[in-house]
């Protein structure tokens, strides 16, 4: 669909200030006179011998010269064109309807007490609450009431000791990584003022069994350290409660090395203390300390247990045994159990192997059972075993769906566990993993009758061979071809399983199909398939994904003049590069806190510790696959690109917004057609979004606005 704006709407977003003022001649400016004025440098840097282009390198700094005019400029012409579009108040009205409902969360047993979240249909975020055994919940943790209308405080991880009488809790602004942690008492809702610890951006509290203090990761908060270059710097530290945090002893130092990750994990008993290095997501460090010999100063107070470049593994100890999860010579994992006093490789032994149709997608004991999350071509599974591995039962799901694993503790049978699928809201059963005792215990109730919408699982060929699945959803009534979107991810491990997404309700509702790749680099079918989509061989995961848009073509279900494509973060960069390799194949695209800039991504918020999953443009290799695909050094010569709408974060400290900036800058100036390349800054949000339900009905009605206008799809009528 083809949209122009007014004639008087550019002379006021230049009025705007969009652009720094004119210095050297070796600077042009943006022909079309329908967008924000955009410097552009000629700035050619040249790397291994390869000369690489950077016109907008200005746009990096939030706070360089112009660059927060150009963003108002740039978010006046996003707020014009999305507010004008036909239907909104319809979508508002639908999108609220399904939002602003009851939800509860998995329930989690510490103790005597139970811990869990509620949305309320009245609130905009959603509240921590406990109870006693059977006895009535209260308020343990409301950020409705922590946040004001200046200033928005999001409410992190929260971890309650063991017995359930304290809670460490993460406190964020505007949903960002960054964190401070806060102690609570339980029964009386006392915050320490003392227990207060900033740098908690990694921190995963590791309770001790007496709740008398915990492990944790700390991260500086010095100015003077790059942002990039802070997890090399980050620690493991010990606090005890009623200290000054700023006297945690180290326990582990840092490792010197930002593209690494740490973090502590104590067992339930308290003796053994198992410290991950982590390269990535791909491979693992494990060094473990007997704490009955005492509190460790130092790394040569830690014994090696387990050690690879290529491989991952976690423990679980409990009852005197380590059981080590782990995909060393088994892509789709295994389970190996030993007892703590034989640690050495050599003394494992299997009780559960690679399974030939699963991924071991994760792994608990609970009431002295082993459970076990299973993915089956995409699907959740769940099994109860016996500690030996010997298998009991599979728990019966209510179909093709999604399950995260049970929620229990080890030296109880009763456990609890939530599941949703495509067209199932999430349901919360409680079982007892000793009898199989099974009943209904919460259940989301929705405005929506998910009984008339389809799924269909696909398989289609990639460029070189490869089967690659897929799932398609959209009304039963309805035969292709369809308007049809298409989600994907495809890295990190990340699996994309069925799940009810309530947003995407009124575009199946109004007649459009919803497509689920499940892209290599994902997790979906195992490791093997993780590395199959990363550093050098990162290319496969964007020719499945256009091999996803072309069957979806050539199978009658869409045109590729009603397909759009949508994804964010890792998915961000894979919309990214299948627009700009193939532009002709895609009407639309929604790319939301992405990463495009894949030559200098390593320079800014998190990015050196993806290095592991992308490689780096420090390594002549690895440079040129990445400068290969990157999206934003592909937008070169002018030509007709597909209508576009970026969804960039103001308080994204994860994946800089510079990214997004510096993209939607390329394309504007590329662009052709007259279909609007679009910058929509989201105030108050993080790399996640934001967490007022408000903040994210509106985001839904833009880019659904957006989808619906460039494919053609009439939007629901406002009641």
């Amino acid at each position: 669909m083809r949209r122009r704006l007014t004639p008087l709407l550019p002379l006021l977003l230049l009025a705007c200030g969009g652009a720094p003022p004119q210095t050297p001649e070796d600077r042009t400016m943006t022909p079309a006179p329908r967008y924000p004025a955009t410097e552009r440098q000629a700035i050619v840097e040249t790397i291994h011998g390869e000369p690489v282009a950077d016109p907008y390198r200005w746009l990096e700094d939030v706070d360089g010269p112009g660059v927060r005019g150009w963003m108002k400029a740039q978010q006046g012409l996003a707020r014009a064109h999305l507010d004008g579009l036909p239907g909104r108040a319809g979508l508002e009205a639908r999108l609220s309807a399904l939002a602003y409902v009851e939800t509860v969360s998995t329930p989690y047993r510490r103790g005597t007490r139970y811990f869990y979240t509620r949305r309320h249909a009245d609130k905009e975020k959603a509240i921590v609450y406990w109870r006693e055994g059977d006895g009535p919940e209260a308020v343990l943790l409301d950020p409705n009431a922590m946040s004001t209308d200046e200033r928005n405080v999001s409410l992190g991880r929260w971890s309650p000791d063991h017995d359930g009488q304290r809670v460490a809790y993460a406190v964020k602004e505007n949903n960002a990584d960054e964190a401070t942690l806060y102690v609570m008492e339980v029964a009386t809702g006392a915050v320490s003022e003392v227990d207060v610890i900033e740098g908690a951006k990694y921190a995963s509290p590791s309770w001790t069994p007496d709740g008398g203090g915990f492990y944790y990761t700390w991260l500086p908060t010095d100015p003077a350290i790059e942002v990039s270059a802070r997890p090399g710097h980050a620690t493991v530290r010990f606090h005890a409660l009623g200290t000054d945090p700023k006297t945690d002893p180290v326990i582990h130092p840092a490792l010197g090395d930002p593209t690494r990750f740490i973090s502590p994990y104590l067992t339930r008993d308290g003796r053994w203390l198992f410290i991950y290095k982590w390269h990535g997501w791909s491979s693992v460090d494990i060094v473990y300390r007997d704490l009955e010999a005492g509190q460790p100063t130092g790394p040569d107070d830690f014994r090696p247990f387990f050690d690879s470049d290529e491989s991952q593994a976690y423990v679980i100890g409990w009852a005197d045994h380590f059981y080590i999860v782990t995909n060393a010579d088994a892509p789709r994992w295994r389970i190996y159990k030993t007892p703590v006093d034989r640690p050495a490789p050599a003394d494992w032994v299997e009780i559960v192997p690679q399974m030939p149709d699963a991924v071991i997608d994760g792994a608990q004991i609970i009431g002295g059972h082993l459970v076990l999350r299973l993915l089956r071509d995409a699907a959740s599974a769940l099994e109860i075993r016996t500690l030996d591995g010997e298998k009991v039962r599979e728990v019966e799901l209510p179909g093709i769906g999604t399950t995260g694993g049970m929620a229990g503790e080890p030296d109880h049978p009763e456990a609890f566990y939530a599941f949703d699928s495509f067209t199932t809201p999430t349901r919360i059963y409680r079982t007892d993993v000793a009898t199989g005792a099974t009943h209904l215990w919460a259940e989301v109730k929705l405005p929506v009758d998910a009984s008339k919408f389809a799924v269909e699982r696909r398989w289609f060929t990639s460029k070189d061979g490869t089967r690659v699945s897929m799932f398609v959803v959209r009304r039963a009534d309805l035969e292709g071809p369809l308007p049809t979107v298409l989600y994907g991810y495809g890295g990190f491990q990340v699996s994309l399983t069925p799940e009810f997404n309530s947003s995407i309700v009124p575009w199946l509702e109004a007649g459009g199909a919803y497509a689920v790749a499940h892209l290599r680099g994902g997790g979906e079918y195992g490791e093997a398939w993780h590395r199959d989509g990363m550093l050098e061989k990162k290319q496969n995961v964007f020719d499945d994904f256009i091999a996803a848009a072309e069957h979806l073509v050539s199978s009658g279900d869409t045109t590729a003049d009603r397909l759009a494509i949508y994804g964010g973060s890792n998915g961000g960069l894979l919309v990214g590069a299948a627009m700009t390799q193939r532009p002709d194949l895609f009407a639309a695209v929604v790319c939301a806190v992405p990463l495009l800039d894949m030559v200098r991504f390593h320079r800014f918020g998190s990015g050196q510790t993806w290095t592991a999953e992308y490689g780096s443009a420090e390594d002549p290799a690895q440079f040129a696959a990445l400068y290969a695909y990157s999206p934003y050094h592909k937008v070169t010569d002018p030509r007709a690109w597909p209508a576009t709408l970026f969804l960039s974060a103001d308080n994204d400290d994860r994946v800089d917004p510079l990214h997004a900036r510096k993209m939607a800058a390329a394309l504007q100036h590329s662009q052709t057609a007259d279909d609007l390349i679009l910058l929509r800054i989201e105030e108050q949000a993080g790399h996640g979004g934001a967490d007022r339900t408000a903040q994210r009905v509106a985001r839904g009605v833009d880019l659904w606005a957006f989808l619906m206008s460039e494919l053609g799809v009439t939007p629901p009528k406002a009641p």
